[in-house]
């Protein structure tokens, strides 16, 4: 029962959040700085309450609206730099996790004369800008995470940087915004917040609290992946998967990821597989390979499921975010992929021998 604690983001959550409480914008700054992709945020509403939210308040604003999807170090590097340049006093992510995790890179180098592979030192002599989070998706659970995903061209995958400087002070996670995202794209981001959850549950680093949030974030994905697959996808549904990304966030904050976002970083990078789906390939037979060492909190995930054996659920992920496959050579260079550090937080162990294995059952 020895454990570390922490979530320093101010979370507002639900119907309208934002325009409730437009007042703590005005706790950032006079001059905000917007980043999000080219659609989403306009789509979902999203930027548009944002506007209104700063012209209330009289607080100046720069949007860039060129997030890529799987943000660059040339893409944050643009955004940071204009983000000097207009003056700005913090940052609004609006998005899915291109676009927060990007507003975390920007909102560092905004005021650190530091080239973006530095980032990844995680200690920046200035405090970064802060930072107020608007998801849009229900995956990533970024809004409260310190964590950013950019990738790294010159190591050719996804790697993340984060430390305390990099929270959010702020997230309003309104479940609302998803009602512009397609059915596809709500099933992908809903295995990707499974996936935070499932991992950080059975990783060698879950405490009692981070077991408490997976829990639940497993309880709500359990209650709307049914619906997904029957294509109803009501309020009820929306605030369910919208709640099971955060929770997942909070998961994985203090327990980081395992080998499954590892080999699913070798599909996006390589492949273009979206995030979910990347994770999603892997996680029936993760689930298989970690039977014996994690036998009871296994069970209990195919009880939240309500299924009732580990093919049972590979064949409900699949259902929702499809297959993929992967000759055999590739399979082993995605084995050979995964970090020592998620390699050592596994509940089994393992080597590149047993994820050739869970590769080539899964992809091969």
């Amino acid at each position: 029962m020895k454990f570390k604690h922490e979530l320093p983001v101010k979370i507002y959550y639900g119907s309208k959040c934002l325009s409730a409480n437009d007042k703590e914008l005005v706790k950032l700054g006079r001059k905000a700085f917007i980043m999000t992709g080219p659609k989403s945020g306009k789509l979902s509403g999203a930027l548009e309450d944002v506007l209104e939210a700063l012209r209330l308040n009289n607080i100046e604003f720069s949007i860039f609206d060129r997030v890529e999807n799987n943000p660059s170090f040339k893409n944050v590097e643009e955004a940071g730099k204009i983000a000097a340049d207009f003056g700005a006093d913090f940052v609004i992510g609006i998005g899915g996790g291109s676009p927060l995790d990007a507003s975390k890179a920007a909102a560092v180098l905004a005021v650190n004369r530091i080239k973006p592979v530095e980032l990844y030192k995680n200690m920046y002599k200035n405090n970064p800008l802060p930072i107020a989070a608007i998801p849009t998706t229900a995956g990533t659970g970024s809004e409260v995470t310190p964590y950013s995903i950019l990738t790294r061209h010159d190591l050719k995958t996804k790697m993340s940087f984060g430390s305390r400087q990099t929270f959010p002070q702020i997230a309003f996670v309104d479940p609302g915004y998803l009602r512009s995202v397609p059915v596809k794209i709500l099933a992908n981001t809903a295995v990707d917040a499974l996936s935070h959850s499932i991992e950080g549950y059975l990783s060698k680093r879950s405490t009692p609290v981070s077991d408490l949030y997976a829990v639940e974030s497993i309880r709500q994905f359990g209650k709307s992946y049914k619906n997904l697959l029957k294509l109803e996808i009501n309020e009820q549904t929306r605030n369910s998967l919208m709640y099971s990304s955060m929770l997942g966030g909070m998961v994985i904050t203090h327990t980081g990821t395992t080998i499954v976002h590892s080999l699913g970083y070798y599909l996006t990078y390589f492949y273009d597989v979206p995030h979910g789906m990347a994770n999603g390939v892997f996680l029936e037979e993760f689930l298989s390979y970690n039977y014996t060492a994690s036998e009871q909190k296994i069970n209990n995930i195919l009880s939240l499921c309500e299924l009732k054996s580990i093919r049972e659920f590979g064949k409900a992920i699949e259902m929702l975010v499809g297959n993929f496959k992967l000759t055999c050579e590739d399979a082993r260079k995605c084995a050979e992929s995964v970090p020592g550090n998620k390699v050592s937080s596994n509940p089994e162990n393992i080597d590149v021998s047993g994820l050739y294995g869970i590769v080539k059952k899964s992809c091969c």
